[in-house]
Order: structure tokens, then sequence, then C-alpha cells
């Protein structure tokens, strides 16, 4: 019995003792085996490329065309060139100069949007007379029918009243503000729409007023003071207007205020310590 058990753990041993030649693994086939060169030609075989991305050569050529490159022995930091816009025409550019030089040579009181001349200071009789009396032509690109001779003062508070009040009220209506009808300058008299005994110096007489007695349209329309203050849309902006004079101007008056301003805005530059009187 001894002599069994013995030989069978020198045979167990033995057979451990072996190289695991045999495992579960399948063995691998030869290369060559996979395909034959003999089966299919060559210049059949399909070459495998790499698939472009979507728009990639579109990319490159945008990337090329729009790259921008450095001046020769420029540094690191050196601003990259870079094509500059076409020029304007001379003509255009010679034109606008033009222009400059133009609105420089007609404008007074230091503002170009005020085009006039300068006259010869007005002593007149009593309290009448202006001094840096001017006639304006046209403020603010709107002209004025009559050159109206007034101070610098007043011509200011007529360019800022047309800027701010009469071309925002009259906007595109009739292609917009092309003139505006003076009914009244400077002239040496007395106030008129008072009572019977005023004898109060106007402020015509100062250089320190104006009278309009329309607004000229661009399509040849006019609003009116006397026929169109009561009318709609028309009455609406003509209202627009002479509520808009009130601080440019000290004294405005106009159809609500008498009969005698009926027919047209009076405005004028006095100054009083309770502020603009508008009627």
């Amino acid at each position: 019995m001894r002599l069994i058990t013995l030989a069978l753990l020198l045979a167990g041993t033995a057979a451990a003792a072996e190289p695991l030649s045999n495992t579960l693994r399948p063995a691998m086939r030869p290369v060559d085996g996979m395909f034959d060169d003999g089966d299919v030609p060559e210049h059949e075989i399909p070459a495998f490329r790499p698939v472009l991305r979507p728009g990639g050569s579109i990319a490159v050529q945008a990337e090329a065309a729009t790259q921008v490159t450095a001046p020769a022995g420029a540094t690191a930091l050196a601003p990259l060139v870079t094509d500059r816009p076409a020029l304007r025409p001379a003509v255009i550019t010679q034109r606008a100069v033009q222009q400059q030089q133009e609105l420089a040579r007609g404008q007074i009181c230091g503002d170009p949007a005020i085009q006039g001349e300068e006259i010869a200071d007005i002593n007149g009789p009593g309290g009448c007379g202006v001094t840096g009396a001017v006639k304006v032509k046209s403020v603010a690109g709107v002209r004025l029918t009559s050159q109206p001779t007034m101070d610098c003062n007043t011509a200011k508070a007529l360019r800022r009243w047309v800027t701010d009040g009469i071309i925002p009220a009259v906007g595109d209506t009739g292609g917009g503000v092309a003139s505006l009808r003076v009914v009244g300058s400077y002239t040496c008299r007395n106030r008129v729409g008072g009572s019977a005994t005023n004898n109060k110096l106007s402020e015509h007489g100062r250089g320190r007023a104006v009278d309009i007695g329309g607004i000229q349209l661009k399509s040849g329309r006019e609003l009116t003071v006397l026929t169109d203050w009561n009318k709609g849309s028309a009455g609406q902006q003509l209202k627009q207007m002479w509520q808009a004079a009130c601080g440019p101007f000290g004294t405005v008056l106009g159809p609500a205020a008498n009969a005698a301003h009926r027919d047209h805005f009076h405005v004028d530059t006095a100054r009083y310590r309770s502020g603009s009187y508008c009627r």
C-alpha cells in the first residue's frame, strides 16, 4: 500500500513540473494566411485616407485670406499691418471743406449755426438802439425770410428755439422746416397790446425781440399762427413751438395773450425776477 501511494505522488509531481503547453486560449493564425496577395490585384486595393472635416478646406482658405502679417523686421509687440479703407473721392472732401469755410466766413456771434453779418451799432432816439447789432440770415440751417436786426444774445436764443423747439415740433411734416416768416424785428416804438396809457419802450426798440408769423415747410406749405393755431395737428405743433420758446426767451406772446398777437409769436430776451412770461 505504501508503494502505491508513493508511486502516485511521484507521478503528480512530474506532471506539475511539465510546462503548460496546452491552454484554453486558441492559437493565433499566421498573418500571411489572412490575405493572399495573389487573389486581389494591387490596383484594386483601396487606399485608406482620413476623412476631411466639414468645411475644413473653406476654413483654411478663409484663415489664409484673413491672415495679417507684421512688417519685416518688426518686433513681436509691433502693430499688425491691415488693409485701410479706400479714401473718399477728392470731390466729396473738397465740398465738405468748402462748406465749413463758408460757414466760418458767414458765422456771427461766435456760432457757425448763426449766419448773417455784423453791422454798426444803432443809436436811436430816446432809449432805442442796439449795441453789437447783427442781421441774421439763417439759424441752424433754417432761413429767415427777411434779415432781422437784433443783438447777439437774441440771435443765440433764436437759434436755440429753432434747434430745440421748432424743428422737433414740425418733425417730418411737409419735409421739415425750410424757413421762418419774420414779421418784425428792430424798430423804435413803444409796446403794443397793453393799456391805452402804456408808453413803455418795446424790446423791439432795443434789438431784443423778433416776431414770427409762420413756419414755411420744404413742401411749400406754411403753418401760420393766424389760421392754424386752433386747427388739429398743425395747432398742436404751433402750441408746442410756443411752449418751447419759454426758457430761451424771457417773454413769449401768442394768440392767447391778446388780439395784437393773434397772428404771430412775439419773443424777446427781456428777463424778469419771476422767470419767463409766456402767454
